[in-house]
């Protein structure tokens, strides 16, 4: 297997004038030659410093550069790196550095306090010889997680894990060296830091840009530096939408592909981005941190399927299984499970590991069912699902409706304790004016099953949500 750091070292020694990198804040071109030359002084900085094989330092992940050459070398110096949000608040950063006992911190952290952090500016020093590329099993990444129950845990990600990811997404996708990719998305998480290893494994170019916020910057580096590609949120694409209307129409005959990923996306929008860019080749991945882009669709090649999260990714499997582990037939719900070499290596702290598995299957802990011809229809996460009196209840099915009703801003239902049916549906609700118990079920009526229906309201100033905009429905029972 060849890893992702021997993939860029390829591309430096056979096209080294070739960019790599662009630096959109300051217009700055880092070619493969040079991104390799500072990713062997880095690796040499980590070994002259005794930071080597079974240890792992912080990364602030901030879009630039020289993030992206000391991320690797760490890995070429035997590293585990652990990339954190810079903006992370000093809970989770606690509750991070007394998980992964980092033997240094690197980078700019806004709620670092006193903690010593070294420049990425000084993680530098003469090349030495003999570097060795990762071994497939060596651990490279550890991945917080969001933490939708408030807690995040840590996934260990190997060298195989990564290459064998980003494998897959390229090919579904289409990557080539010829792509010039708009990187906006932040990248301490899977779905941008992912975009990394896929578009220089590949030999593509990489713009770095802050994030979504500023359109103006936003649709000047796709049009200065002839982007042809990028990676979104369905919250990225709202916010481009308000922002700016159907403006990304204008660049149809220009953007080759589309990666969207780590939430649900309504239909309508779906629609919407297929009729503004009619040729341009829209994927959305579904995965979790210990399990990247397990499934993948296009929407424009699958349009009759765009309610489902679309089929396995090439080297991927995906089945569903029993609570008791026996694999299901079509059409049939159950605990989503996905196997193939892209599956996290563990867990930090060493949580029973293997309790995520049955036999070879990871168990997502999401629940759904795949059609005879392999299309995966989601119906929310296991652990959520409402469970009135030996029935499963989707709480987004719920939801859906709630939000459709007038004057609610934002919903999300849980699960409460009920004597008799052991739970019963619950509406967390979010609006101006309260609104009726009353009001739910007269709206809802013909509409949801009596079982699904709320048996109470409770109106609430906001909904919890992780970073990347998934519920934290533990908060909300608390």
């Amino acid at each position: 297997m060849v890893g992702i750091e021997e993939q860029i070292h390829r591309h430096a020694c056979l096209s080294p004038e070739r960019p790599a990198l662009v630096d959109a804040s300051t217009g700055a071109t880092i070619t493969y030659g040079e991104l390799w030359h500072s990713i062997e002084s880095a690796a040499a900085w980590f070994r002259g410093h005794d930071v080597g094989q079974g240890k792992c330092v912080l990364l602030a992940a901030s879009k630039e550069p020289l993030f992206v050459a000391v991320y690797f070398g760490a890995h070429m110096a035997g590293v585990t790196t652990v990339a954190i949000d810079p903006e992370s608040n000093p809970e989770r950063l606690e509750r991070i550095l007394s998980v992964a006992h980092p033997e240094c911190v690197i980078g700019t952290l806004r709620n670092g306090g006193a903690l010593k952090a070294l420049r990425f500016e000084e993680i530098k020093s003469d090349p030495l010889p003999n570097l060795r590329f990762p071994q497939p099993d060596a651990p490279v990444d550890i991945l917080f997680t969001t933490g939708t129950t408030g807690v995040p845990k840590g996934v260990v990600l190997s060298a195989r894990n990564e290459m064998a990811a980003a494998r897959g997404i390229n090919e579904f996708i289409g990557n080539t060296a010829d792509d010039v990719e708009l990187l906006a998305l932040p990248i301490s998480h899977s779905f941008g830091l992912g975009r990394i290893r896929c578009v220089l494994s590949k030999g593509g170019c990489l713009v770095l840009l802050g994030s979504f916020a500023s359109m103006k910057r936003f649709y000047g580096a796709i049009e200065d530096y002839g982007v042809n590609g990028f990676g979104m949120v369905p919250a990225s694409w709202a916010y481009v939408t308000k922002m700016s209307g159907d403006r990304i129409g204008r660049y149809a005959g220009q953007l080759r592909y589309i990666e969207i990923g780590s939430a649900p996306m309504a239909p309508e929008e779906k629609h919407r981005l297929m009729s503004l860019l009619p040729d341009t080749r829209i994927c959305m991945h579904y995965g979790l941190t210990e399990a990247s882009r397990s499934t993948f669709i296009s929407f424009h090649d699958e349009v009759a399927r765009l309610d489902t999260a679309g089929r396995a990714t090439p080297g991927t499997e995906v089945a569903i299984f029993s609570p008791d582990g026996v694999r299901l037939g079509a059409d049939t719900e159950g605990e989503v499970c996905v196997a193939g070499e892209h599956v996290c290596a563990g867990y930090i702290p060493k949580d029973d590991y293997h309790k995520d598995f049955f036999g070879r299957w990871f168990r997502t802990g999401d629940w759904g069912a795949l059609s005879a011809d392999g299309y995966l229809l989601l119906k929310g996460r296991s652990k959520e699902m409402i469970n009135v009196g030996g029935k499963k209840v989707n709480p987004t099915e719920v939801e859906s409706l709630i939000l459709a009703m007038g004057g609610v801003k934002d919903c999300a239902c849980i699960g409460r304790p009920d004597p008799v049916l052991g739970e019963v549906v619950a509406a967390c609700i979010v609006a101006d004016e309260p609104v009726a118990l009353e009001d739910v079920t007269v709206s809802l009526s013909g509409q949801l099953e009596n079982y699904k229906m709320p048996r109470t309201v409770v109106m609430v100033p906001e909904i919890p949500r992780t970073s990347s905009g998934k519920i934290q429905r533990q908060k909300l029972k608390s």
